[in-house]
This record gives structure tokens, sequence and C-alpha cells, in this order.
């Protein structure tokens, strides 16, 4: 009944879209997964206000933020609470201070972003060219390639947080940052963020870019269903020669296969369960645990509930 209610009063109150019974697998790269019992698009902060009161209103409802879903897995079961996901209008770039300050708003796509401070011979962003995510995202996990992460580059973001109805300026220090992580909970909505990059030729830039572009597109399986990186790099290794090493590319579980071109890649076939997902993650957790001594931790999230299997 509290779902209902909330759906109810969002839809009579808010200006954007509410719908209930919401199909996640659109907004996934895997193209997996079942219902949001609610889905948001706020048209603006005024519509994240009254969210947040209604969310306050009604006791305990589990929320998500979701950019463009490049780096989780929805369970076949959905997602039994409120998904919130900033539409167009918070997609934009715009120069700010000084010569090499930009701010963008947190629907961007980050390799659009890497591609508007290249032309303007800015320095810095061309590791997003790889990341298939939005700058909302990519501040909340401290996404990052190619020697490249968000917290080099990041001055601050500002987050509108559901539970005190208000909108905080962080710095980047405030952040807590580490490897694909923060200490941004499912409560805090990044609506835009300021970067600061270096001036430098616009040619160099360019290449550097192209060139991640171009080792993406040799090494990493391209336009599949798959949600990129699976799992975080161990110190000192590499997570996808681990796997390598313990023969497991091209092994499948269900629908779901470790890539053969790229071994921290898992693909998702016609006909695979977000189960499958799980399961073949799970496994091959395991299996390079036992071979390599070392426990891989995942970097793509599992939203939902899953079945609990054991490992052979």
């Amino acid at each position: 009944m509290t779902l209902d209610l909330l759906g109810d009063r969002l839809r009579s109150e808010l200006s954007g879209r509410v719908e209930r019974d919401f199909p996640l697998r659109r907004l996934t790269t895997y193209r997996l997964g079942g219902l949001a019992a609610i889905y948001v698009e706020p048209a603006d902060e005024g519509d994240l206000e009254l969210l947040g009161a209604a969310l306050r209103s009604v006791g305990e409802v589990q929320t998500l933020p979701l950019g463009r879903g490049s780096n989780l897995v929805v369970s076949d079961d959905g997602f039994p609470g409120l998904v919130l996901r900033l539409g167009a209008q918070w997609s934009w770039i715009r120069a700010e201070e000084g010569v090499s300050q930009v701010r963008a708003g947190a629907a961007t796509p980050l390799p659009q972003l890497a591609n508007w401070t290249a032309r303007r011979g800015l320095a810095g962003a061309e590791f997003m060219i790889a990341i298939p995510g939005s700058v909302g995202g990519a501040v909340r996990m401290n996404a990052g390639a190619y020697g490249g992460d968000v917290s080099k580059v990041l001055a601050g973001a500002r987050i509108f947080n559901l539970d005190r109805l208000e909108v905080e300026n962080r710095g980047v220090g405030q952040l807590d940052y580490s490897y694909r992580s923060s200490n941004l909970s499912e409560r805090d909505v990044v609506l835009d963020a300021s970067f600061a990059f270096d001036a430098e030729d616009a040619a160099e830039v360019r290449n550097r870019m192209e060139s991640f572009r171009a080792h993406r597109a040799e090494t990493q399986p391209g336009a599949t269903q798959n949600a990129g990186s699976v799992f975080k790099n161990p110190p000192g290794e590499s997570a996808g020669r681990l796997v390598e090493a313990a023969g497991l590319k091209g092994f499948s579980v269900g629908g779901a296969s470790v890539s053969q071109l790229h071994a921290n890649f898992f693909m998702a076939r016609d006909g695979a369960t977000a189960q499958d997902v799980y399961d073949l993650v799970h496994e091959v957790r395991a299996r390079v645990g036992r071979a390599a001594g070392i426990e891989l931790e995942p970097e793509i999230r599992f939203i939902g509930s899953f079945r609990q299997t054991s490992t052979r």
C-alpha cells in the first residue's frame, strides 16, 4: 500500500515522468532485469524536493539513482522500490571561470564530455571516451580507465540529498574517493559536476583520446550486451589476466559467458537472464580464488534479489 500511495502522490505533485511497474531492462546495457515498482524522471530541482518530501512522509522506501545503466545488473524479479533517473534536461556542458574549468550536467554521457574538451584543447578527460556511463554515475563511482579517473579531474559536484531536501556543494575532497567508490549514498542525487582540466594542444589531446578509443575497440567487446569491467583490478594485478589464467575465456553459465576478447567482460546472449549473469560472476570469482588465491571484487552492481547458488 505504501508504494501505491507514493505513486499516486508523485503523479499528482510532480511535473516530470512518474510510472508504475516500469521495465528497467530498457535502461541498462545488459538489457536484462524486471520492473521497478516506481520510476521517476524529475523535471527540475523542484520535483526533487517534492519527491524527497513524499518519501519522508510514507516511511522506508528503497531508492536507486540510475544513470546510463552501464555498470549494473537488475534482478529478473525487478526492484521493489523507486528508481530515479535524470533526463535530457540534465545533459549539458558549459565552460566556467577561467580557460580550463568545465561544468556538466549529471546525465551528460562521458564520451560526449571527452569529445567536447578535446575539441577545445583541454586535457584530462580523454579516458572518459572508453566509459559508456554518465557524469553522475562517474562522480558516484569514481569511474576511470587508462590511468585516469574522476578524482584526478573533478573540482566538485552539486548533490541533492533526498533526506535533507537540500542541494549541497561538495568538493572532491569531501567525496572520500577510493578505487571505484565514493561516500555517496542511494539518497544522494548528483545534479552536475565541475571539472578542472589542463590547456594543451588540441591535436595532441585528440590523438591521445583516439588511441584510447582504438585500443578499446581492439581489446574490448563493443555493441553487445555487457556492463563493462566485471571485477575491480586487485592491487598490482589485472582482473582480466587472472580470469584468463584460470582458463575461463568463453566459460558460460546459462546464457551468460566470459568474453573471448577480454576476460573481464561478461556477455549476455539472447535469452539470458540476470540470474545467469549473477551465477557466472560468482562461479568465475570462486574459480579464480581457487586458482590464484585472490578474491576478486565485483565492479558491477547487482540490484534486487538473486538466488544464492553454490559454486563447484
